[in-house]
């Protein structure tokens, strides 16, 4: 049976998971403050302060360093959506504002997140599908919130759920990437605000049209 070696407390499986973790705050820094271009082997590693020979035991590519932080990012916000629909007011308003501001907290308290989930999305056929498979799982995500607070209990859900739910997400994105880039000139506040009630007005709508069909 092979042994991994432990040292100071820490084990191999762990060691390579900071590594990892360093490797991908590295490439996040670097793309969030100085753009595509300057994410190479060499400059990662620097950054990171490890040897190269750490970046292949990782990574294949620099798409798959790409995919890796897109996804981090994806988690997180994930992550924070859903703490805070455990802890939000039971209305409707309440819960939509409670995802929105969480989501959209997670971008915009660190300014290099917005700027990497936007140049992802636009780098590659592949990474394209990328953001277009996460904007599908947030829709779901969303989907499955409305069904399960409306009360949804049809065997074969009203296509619409899934048709506003993608219409939401794919908005609040493009949204945030106007809204990033001064194109619309509101306060955050102001922005989770005005994503809340578009939220709200097509839940609503939808919800009674299916309670009266």
């Amino acid at each position: 049976m092979t042994r991994q070696r432990t040292y100071g407390g820490v084990s191999a499986e762990e060691r390579r998971a900071q590594r990892r973790n360093a490797l991908l705050e590295a490439a996040l820094e670097i793309l969030g403050t100085e753009g595509l271009d300057r994410l190479t082997v060499a400059g990662l590693c620097t950054r990171a302060g490890l040897n190269e020979r750490y970046y292949y035991e990782q990574f294949d590519s620099r798409e798959a360093v790409l995919e890796a932080v897109f996804d981090a990012i994806a988690e997180e916000l994930a992550a924070a959506v859903l703490r805070a629909l455990l802890t939000a007011p039971a209305d409707t308003r309440g819960k939509a504002h409670a995802a929105v501001a969480a989501g959209i907290g997670v971008l915009t308290d660190d300014p290099r997140k917005t700027r990497v989930a936007l140049l992802v999305s636009s780098s590659s056929p592949e990474l394209r599908s990328r953001t277009t498979h996460n904007i599908k799982a947030f829709a779901n995500l969303v989907a499955a919130e409305g069904i399960d607070f409306y009360g949804i209990t049809d065997a074969e859900p009203d296509p619409a759920i899934g048709f506003r739910a993608t219409y939401l997400v794919g908005g609040l994105m493009q949204t945030l990437a106007s809204w990033s880039q001064g194109d619309l000139p509101m306060s955050r506040d102001q922005l989770i605000d005005e994503i809340t009630e578009v939220f709200v007005l097509l839940g609503e709508d939808l919800a009674h049209r299916i309670r009266h069909a």
